[in-house]
């Protein structure tokens, strides 16, 4: 039986949906599979999101941007999005039964010098680290997953 698609969803599939991609992924295991995509995705994963992840042991270096259509036909469990403007345009995914929105500031539009943008992808990396690592307890434990 193949395991439950949570796929994560902002509009640049740049930063936050990177970040809590790779961050679901290591929390919850074997037990789901996650993907991330955007709905006007910007083409590349930012490199400082892949910088701040590597700083967590989290590499995703083979990551990339991708739209939310690369989805529709295959069958999506849980979708949760990451920024507000993803949730408006949200379509419905085959199979989805849940989902969740869960929104962070965009460490993309981070101003000031380099050190001060690093501080704020670093801030929001661990606002959502936070959140998707508790959101992998309650997986694992069959709370937000049938059996």
């Amino acid at each position: 039986m193949a395991k439950p698609l949570v796929l994560i969803l902002c509009t640049g599939n740049s930063c936050r949906s990177h970040l809590a991609e790779a961050i679901l992924r290591q929390a919850a295991g074997d037990i789901i599979e996650v993907a991330s995509a955007g709905s006007k995705p910007a083409g590349y994963v930012h490199p400082i999101a892949i910088e701040v992840l590597k700083e967590i042991a989290l590499d995703a270096s083979a990551h990339r941007s991708k739209h939310l259509s690369e989805f529709l036909n295959q069958p999506v469990h849980t979708v949760i999005t990451v920024c507000g403007n993803a949730d408006q345009v949200c379509p419905m995914f085959p199979g989805q039964v849940q989902r969740f929105h869960w929104g962070f500031d965009d460490p993309a539009h981070a101003t000031g010098t380099p050190d001060e943008v690093r501080a704020v992808f670093r801030r929001v990396r661990d606002e959502i680290r936070a959140t998707f690592e508790a959101y992998a307890v309650r997986l694992r434990a069959g709370s937000v997953l049938p059996e």
